[in-house]
């Protein structure tokens, strides 16, 4: 979103972003990607542990709008008085507010969902909404391409939005109370996939919404695995019973099958299933929820 309001010719006098935190498994004190292209930019930076600790400095930037995505903390009063929060929210509210909408919107199946440039109030995604956009799903699209479609769609609308506030004609409108739903943040349990339990269209849109940076797990004989691509299977496979011929890989789920096209072993790369089952001496049978 930075890079793209700088190339459209937007002013950002400050750019305020979250502390460094410890990733990965070493814990790598790590700073956000925002604030690493800030630093390369060479734009000015805070990253207090409270927002309220960057007032005075956004106050003295005298700004006509803030933009905001994906900040992470529910801002003050105090902050939210100094001018319009114009928050690039990835869904179409009301629906999928809160903090995982592109993921929800997928792993329940919508066929649409889009983008929002709204401002920022004090409840969580509540703000009035400036413009909207939409963006079609299909059954190949998951996380990377709905990110990718809400920044091409959304930075453009939020310039416009930046350069209502700045001239005085921003206007927005109240989001409708019918037809809100929460986008609760993902959780390991989101990840499983119960071949007993979830069916087949369950199954491949978790796989989808969690694609590319999280992924779907399933046990192949008690191994977990990620699960990146897979495709509905026409073939006969009874639930939690796993199919390999040395070149496809089928597993029964509860209202029929899917094929596994992409997977990853712990701490390996993903591998086509074919070059996966290729090094593999015993083929799976089985395959559960992961403990």
């Amino acid at each position: 979103m930075l890079r793209g309001l700088l190339a459209a010719g937007v002013e950002v006098p400050l750019v305020l972003s979250q502390p460094d935190r410890p990733a990965g498994r070493k814990r790598v004190l790590t700073p956000p990607p925002v604030a690493t292209l800030a630093t390369e930019l060479g734009l000015p930076l805070l990253q207090p542990e409270r927002a309220i600790d960057a007032l005075d400095a956004l106050r003295a930037c005298q700004p006509a709008a803030i933009a905001i995505c994906a900040y992470g903390q529910l801002l003050p009063a105090d902050l939210l008085a100094l001018c319009p929060w114009l928050n690039l929210h990835p869904s179409l509210l009301p629906r999928w507010r809160g903090a995982a909408p592109i993921e929800r919107a997928l792993m329940a199946g919508d066929a649409t969902t889009g983008v929002a440039i709204m401002e920022t109030v004090l409840a969580l995604d509540e703000g009035p909404v400036v413009s909207t956009d939409a963006i079609v799903l299909t059954a190949d699209s998951d996380t990377a391409y709905v990110e990718a479609e809400a920044l091409r769609l959304g930075v453009p609308a939020l310039v416009r939005a930046i350069t209502a506030a700045t001239d005085g004609s921003l206007a927005s409108t109240p989001q409708a109370l019918v037809g809100a739903t929460y986008a609760e943040k993902l959780v390991r349990d989101d990840r499983m996939i119960d071949p007993v339990v979830h069916t087949t269209t369950l199954t491949l849109n978790r796989i989808r919404g969690l694609r590319p940076h999280i992924g779907a797990l399933l046990a192949f004989d008690d191994e977990t695995f990620t699960i990146w691509r897979a495709e509905s299977a026409a073939d006969a496979v009874a639930a939690g019973v796993v199919v390999a011929d040395g070149v496809r890989l089928l597993v029964g789920l509860a209202d029929g099958a899917i094929e596994i096209t992409e997977l990853q072993t712990a701490g390996k790369r993903p591998l086509a299933t074919a070059e996966w089952l290729r090094g593999r001496r015993t083929p799976p049978t089985r395959a559960t929820r992961p403990a």
